[in-house]
């Protein structure tokens, strides 16, 4: 049987998807700016995950609770991120995000930003907090 591996409780507290810019519409290989929390369960069981997203200027957003089948990875654009039809976060604005689970789970926090010719791709785990 799969062990479940990870925690419960993580924090990415740099958070930034980069405005649209003309060079991202350009982009011949249709590469776009954005952020990727990916998302691994590797247990027996689902579990059950919401997400909080905190910013600068304003209260915090929660992102309703979604399952996270067992032994599978989910990877979940912050860009395409929507509650009442809006976007969750609005692109060039800070933000942090907590992800909380009931079962262990790992989590890593991915970046592709191409607003200059040479793309850049950054790729962190988050900090797991319990």
């Amino acid at each position: 049987m799969a062990e479940a591996i990870g925690k419960r409780c993580w924090v990415v507290p740099d958070g930034f998807i980069p405005k649209l810019t003309d060079a991202d519409r350009a982009t011949p290989n249709g590469h776009v700016s954005h952020e990727c929390v990916c998302l691994l369960n590797t247990g027996p069981k689902p579990a059950d995950i919401e997400l909080t997203v905190y910013f600068e200027d304003k209260a915090p957003v929660v992102v309703p609770i979604f399952v996270l089948a067992p032994q599978r990875c989910r990877h979940l654009r912050m860009d395409e991120l929507k509650q009442d039809g809006k976007a969750v976060i609005e692109r060039g604005v800070p933000y942090a995000l907590r992800v909380q689970s009931d079962e262990p789970i790992v989590v890593q926090m991915s970046r592709l930003d191409t607003t200059q010719a040479n793309m850049a791709f950054l790729s962190t785990m988050g900090f797991a907090a319990s």
